[in-house]
């Protein structure tokens, strides 16, 4: 059996050749004679997986030394109420941009613990675009501001880094991190659920400024508190072994492509050919603005709704799968992750200009 392409937002594709280490070590991890997820996180063994594994993160990332790097459970959303109640510090409100499904949620459970100021949103542009920054509207007194740098639904991502003065900066990385270079000193917090660039669903990094950490509200679970998390290595429970060990692998393979600059050039190339095939073309259109578009997800809408199911089945049977757009919006997104390789974008692109030609 032939693997498949697999455009699926997350969990997505891993690489090839981590899936077959992990597979020769599934039963033996280096002659210890049981598999990584059999043993003890307290063991010698786990623990010098995690150790490497935040030591590779480091590297790719240059993540300067006053950071913590965290492996925690709950995902990416689960941060979204863990943020306020270890950055708030004594303070009541927070600023938030709003552009797209996951900066809404994180909202939501924001107002839970803080009062909210949403200082932009692109919502009445049906999150098309980035909203400007000389528009925003943040709070000079704000605990910190949070911004979502892609989101994979609308495929809406900044290029940018939002200067925030001496309000610390909060993003979720979820869907972007690994894709390319990023100055970690200018944020405050990076948080980024695994299973599209990192690895298998399970584990979520977070990386936090040290100053940060240690002044939580009252009734903040020991676990979702970043400085018992820090003093514990990330162990003050049960970790996720196998997927931190997984995202080992991952970073290793990232290092072993040349690191986070090769990656960026190859993604930018990637999503470079797939939207001017879009563009190029009657038959399909992309609803975001150029300067908005995402590297990493790409939505894209066919002239003829009436067409989706026999595009999608068409593309299964070329090997080219989950490509259907989210529910709420509909239509097709392609997710071309670090994994998806670049001869993935080009079949793909091949099948569209196919299906074109047959359909229009």
């Amino acid at each position: 059996m032939s693997r498949v392409y697999n455009f699926s937002a997350g969990p997505a594709m891993l690489p090839e050749a981590v899936l077959k280490q992990a597979q020769e070590e599934l039963l033996d991890w280096h002659g210890a004679g049981s598999s990584i997820m059999e043993m003890s996180h307290r063991g010698k063994e786990f623990v010098s997986v995690a150790a490497e594994a935040e030591q590779d993160v480091r590297e790719l990332l240059g993540v300067p030394n006053n950071y913590k790097v965290l492996f925690l459970q709950g995902g990416a959303s689960t941060q979204f109420a863990t943020i306020p109640m270890n950055l708030l510090r004594g303070k009541t409100t927070a600023d938030y941009i709003l552009t797209g499904a996951w900066g809404k949620k994180a909202i939501s459970d924001a107002k839970k613990y803080c009062t909210v100021n949403l200082a932009a949103s692109s919502e009445s542009n049906k999150f098309g675009n980035i909203p400007a920054f000389d528009t925003w509207a943040l709070h000079k007194d704000a605990a910190y501001v949070h911004y979502t740098p892609n989101e994979t639904i609308g495929g809406v991502e900044f290029h940018w880094v939002p200067d925030t003065g001496d309000v610390p900066l909060v993003a979720d990385y979820s869907s972007t991190i690994l894709s390319r270079p990023i100055d970690v000193s200018r944020f405050a917090l990076i948080y980024a659920g695994a299973q599209k660039n990192i690895g298998p669903a399970g584990v979520t990094l977070v990386i936090v400024r040290d100053d940060l950490i240690g002044d939580v509200l009252p009734m903040t679970p020991s676990v979702y508190d970043y400085a018992k998390q820090a003093e514990a290595d990330s162990m003050l429970n049960t970790p996720p072994t196998y997927a931190i060990y997984m995202a080992g692998l991952v970073f290793k393979w990232v290092k072993a492509q040349g690191g986070l600059t090769a990656m960026a050039t190859i993604n930018e190339r990637k999503a470079k050919k797939l939207y001017e095939a879009i563009d190029e073309s009657s038959f399909y259109r992309n609803p975001v603005e150029k300067a908005s578009r995402s590297w990493m997800n790409v939505p894209f809408i066919l002239a003829n709704p009436e067409l989706d199911k026999e595009f999608l089945s068409g593309a299964k049977a070329a090997g080219l799968t989950t490509l259907e757009g989210h529910r709420s919006v509909g239509g097709m997104r392609a997710s071309i992750y670090n994994a998806m390789p670049e001869e993935g974008v080009d079949a793909l692109i091949e099948y569209m200009a196919e299906f074109e030609k047959c359909h229009a």
